[in-house]
Formats: structure tokens, sequence, C-alpha cells
């Protein structure tokens, strides 16, 4: 059987909403690079000064404010749309309002650009609790609206924790794309990064809790050889994990406590979720601590980017003719015999799409 070969695509160029710290940025900047490709970004959104401000100071642009006065023809051409559309709307912090709050229909503005620019493909992420929102109406009023503008698209929730990082984040990610395509979610699950390696040595005593909160604690939780956070539910109950859960950006300054005992630094909380070393903190405590929490974790979205750029023949990529289905997802899927090839990048992944077929 003839094989089609895909050459690389000399750069990839992206926007970036809802662009808080840069999160986004960095992962599609890693993904290009585990694949060889240049990234550009032709456009930014954040509506937020203070991470204008850092965003800036870390990528040398300014993003562009309120994206729901920006109109969509004034946005460049692009091949992938990145948006961490607000959480609060669908959060437990947030209320979940979901769309009755003005922030939750802000999706509306991503459809809107989506519509109008006709990206190759678009990565969106929110919480976890976005999936059950509203007894599973608000997933599915999004997803029908991705349908209607003639998208493929498909959400999983995937977990820090199986991304290197120490730290359970939960987060639904959309991913869609304009022509039929072959797309498989990341699986492989990467060995957790110790807190060992997270956490920073003679931290100053401003971070240490009052000796109140260290006694209670003490009379919950007992301390442990290798190092741990502690963390507090809305119960009241102490639980202490070899990990972070999850960083909240309007959480309690005492939600999360190294080995009970003191808060976590901003360069920790910049760890936890997978940013460099070299990303420069300008704010103060709490801003940047504001910032952390409402960031992605960058790995995560990383991973799903790599296989996005796979699925959209960005690379020197076999293709192999499959008659007239297509699996996306791992699942079949008809379409009209005139969409002609699905993508096999693995032998694997052709012996598996055949075996489909044959049944």
């Amino acid at each position: 059987m003839n094989k089609i070969k895909i050459e690389n695509k000399a750069t990839i160029r992206f926007t970036d909403l809802f662009a808080g710290i840069g999160g986004f940025r960095y992962a599609i900047q890693n993904a290009g690079k585990a694949h060889g490709i240049p990234v550009e970004c032709v456009f930014t959104s954040e509506i937020d000064q203070e991470c204008q401000n850092v965003y800036k100071e870390n990528f040398g642009e300014t993003p562009q404010g309120d994206i729901t006065q920006i109109p969509a023809e004034t946005i460049p051409d692009h091949d992938i749309l990145l948006a961490g559309f607000p959480c609060q709307p669908f959060s437990i912090i947030g209320n979940l309002k979901g769309f009755e709050d003005t922030r939750g229909t802000l999706f509306f503005d991503i459809a809107r650009i989506i519509a109008a620019k006709k990206p190759t493909a678009f990565v969106l992420e929110n919480v976890k609790l976005l999936v059950g929102h509203n007894e599973g109406k608000t997933i599915k009023r999004i997803m029908e609206t991705l349908k209607n503008l003639g998208y493929h698209a498909t959400y999983k929730v995937l977990n820090a924790l199986d991304f290197g990082l120490p730290q359970k984040r939960e987060r639904i990610f959309i991913v869609g794309f304009r022509n039929p395509c072959f797309f498989k979610w990341p699986s492989e699950k990467i060995p957790m990064k110790p807190l060992n390696e997270i956490l920073e040595k003679n931290v100053p005593e401003q971070y240490s809790a009052s000796e109140h909160i260290r006694k209670k604690r003490l009379s919950k939780q007992q301390p442990t050889k290798e190092p741990t956070i502690w963390h507090e539910n809305k119960a009241g109950n102490i639980s202490a994990y070899p990990f972070s859960c999850a960083l909240r950006a309007g959480a309690s300054y005492n939600y999360l406590l190294v080995n009970g005992e003191r808060r976590l630094t901003l360069r920790e909380m910049l760890r936890l979720q997978g940013f460099p070393e070299e990303f420069k903190i300008i704010c103060n405590y709490t801003q940047t601590r504001k910032q952390a929490g409402n960031s992605l974790p960058v790995p995560v979205a990383q991973a799903v980017l790599e296989r996005v750029v796979e699925a959209c023949g960005w690379l020197s990529i076999d293709y192999q003719p499959v008659t007239d289905k297509l699996i996306i997802d791992g699942q079949l899927r008809i379409f009209e015999r005139k969409a002609k090839y699905a993508k096999i990048s693995k032998a694997q992944n052709c012996r598996k799409i055949q075996a489909h077929i044959s049944t």
C-alpha cells in the first residue's frame, strides 16, 4: 500500500487567548521544540493588567486587553488557537454559576474568533467541574457549538500527576480540528518529580504559618521523614501527601502547608505548574500566588499539543489510506468516501485501525 509523506511545517502560528502569565505559550513552544518546528505567536489577549506586565517581562510582548472588545477580523490568521478561558464560573470557588456569570459567556468569544479565523486546530482548557456542570448541559452546549462551527472536537480530563508534576490538578482539555484526522490523547504516564526537587531550602521566616496554625495541624497529622504538603479541606480535615493538591487562586493562605509548617514560596508554586526556572517574578506574593493558581500545568498542555501537531500532519509522518472510515480519539466514525486518509503515526496504530475496520 502506497504511503504519502507529509513534510514538516515551516512555522506554527498561534494565538494565545486569556493568556494569563503564559502557561499555554510555554507549552506550545516546548511542543514545537520537541518536534523541531518553530512556533510564532501572532496575537495575545489578557485583560488583567498585572498579568499583562508579567507576560511582557517574560515574552517581550504586551497582550491586548478585553477580548470582547476586539473584532475577530483584526486578529491575524493562525494555525492553532489556544485558550484557557476563565474557570471561575465553573468552579466551586466561583459558585458554579456557569453561563449565568459574565465570565462564563467568554467561551462564545472564542467561538466567534474560531468562526471568523477558521484555525486548523484549537486547544481549550478549564476546570474538571466543567464536565458535570449543570448536569452535563454546559459541556454539551460547548461541544454542540464547536460542532456547528464545522469542527471535529473531543475532550478529556487530565491530571498533572500523570505528567511528572507533584500536583494533583485535574483539568479538562478540549481539542478540535477543522478537518477529520487521527488524534490520540497522551496516555503514557511520566513518573512524578519528587518534592525534594521542587521545594526550596533555607526559606525565609516570612513563609512560616503562625504558631496557632502549626499546633492545630500537628494535633491532626503527624510529620513524616520525607517532605509532604499538608492540605486542609473545607471540613477541616488534614491530609499529608508527597505531592500538592491543586493550587487555587482564591484559597486560604494556609490551605497548603509544607510539612504543616510553612506556605509555598512563589518559585515553588511556579515549579508545581511546570514553569521554567528562568521565569521572571515581578509581582508581590498575593498577585503571583493568584497568577500561579489560575495557570495551567505546562507539561500537560505540552503533551496535548504534541499530539495535536502530529494529528495536523505538521511532521514527517506516514499516511495510509483506510477507505471511508476515520478514527478520532480511538473511535470509528463514518465519513463520506471523499475523506481519503487517516493518519497513522506508528505501525501498531496502523494495525489497530485496520483491525477496527475489518470488524
